[in-house]
């Protein structure tokens, strides 16, 4: 009877044991909110990617006498442009660049965030003190006049858009990386780690890394969203994608002086922007739900 009795409980650990991560996705996956927001975003994700074969419009296809600032029909879903283009076909290609800004402005800001704030919180004293009052310095100004500051510097187009929003986020992901590194060097694996004799790097990306994700890949889903707004920010004043580049940003800015007489050329392109932040938050706050463990109860 011990035998059964053991095999059964082994069995019983064997199917309650699961990974952090499946329990993660176990508890994402019942947060019918988060889940929407999820759905949003793989949606503008599928338009980003497939939106070349989707569009039924080239976005640079103008015909001012005959197809200026029409209203929505079967022919042209959203409407037309004052350029007679088709607005639809437009925001279409707009989710590519807006995602693609929002993607890649916050991996930058990851990537070089979790550098400085690694090296800050494992070396402490002056290494800390320097990187701390430079991230202390950055968060003194608001973010988008900073943003605004870099493009000027650097000359207004997408590019630069995306580089000033990758480093006006750079503090916030290199406090975090800092906060959490400074509470896992004391935990007793890592103290054994240096025991033993292992390298300095090897201790940071083989088990100080890794245990810092969470709250990073949580932030970074909501950072996104703030990226996007801020994309759309720098281009509605005309320092992030230029003409005739169908930015979602730059889409609100042309449209403006038909707000009255053809809304439909502002309502959409707001929509849009609308949508993929909301998707963006709904789906941040379920996965911080769900990987934070603080919050399982």
């Amino acid at each position: 009877m011990v035998p059964n009795t053991i095999n059964e409980a082994v069995g019983t650990v064997k199917e309650t044991s699961t990974g952090p991560w499946r329990d993660a996705w176990r508890s994402f996956s019942k947060n019918k909110v988060a889940l929407v927001g999820a759905v949003i975003v793989l949606f503008f994700v599928f338009l980003a990617v497939f939106g070349p074969w989707l569009a039924p419009q080239g976005i640079n296809e103008q015909s001012i006498k005959d197809h200026r600032l029409l209203p929505p029909s079967s022919e042209f879903w959203f409407g037309t442009d004052d350029f007679g283009r088709d607005i639809f076909s437009r925001i279409i290609h707009g989710a590519r660049i807006s995602l693609g800004v929002g993607f890649f402005s916050v991996i930058g800001s990851v990537v070089i965030g979790s550098i400085l704030g690694i090296i800050a919180g494992y070396y402490g004293k002056w290494v800390d003190m320097i990187i701390s009052r430079v991230f202390d310095v950055m968060l003194a100004f608001p973010s988008i006049l900073l943003a605004i500051a870099v493009v000027s510097v650097l000359g207004p187009s997408l590019r630069n858009a995306l580089i000033a929003i990758a480093i006006i986020n750079i503090p916030n992901f290199g406090r975090l990386i800092r906060s959490k590194v400074l509470s896992i060097k004391e935990e007793e694996y890592i103290t054994s780690a240096k025991a033993i004799g292992m390298k300095d790097i090897r201790i940071l990306f083989s088990h100080i890394l890794p245990n810092s994700l969470a709250p990073v890949i949580v932030a970074g889903t909501l950072a996104i969203a703030s990226a996007i707004i801020e994309a759309a920010a720098l281009g509605f004043l005309g320092l992030g994608a230029q003409a005739p580049a169908p930015e979602w940003g730059k889409m609100l800015a042309d449209a403006r002086m038909f707000l009255r007489n053809a809304p439909w050329t502002m309502i959409f392109p707001g929509l849009a922007i609308m949508l993929t932040v909301l998707g963006f938050n709904l789906m941040g706050d379920g996965l911080r739900d769900a990987l934070d463990p603080r919050m399982k109860n």
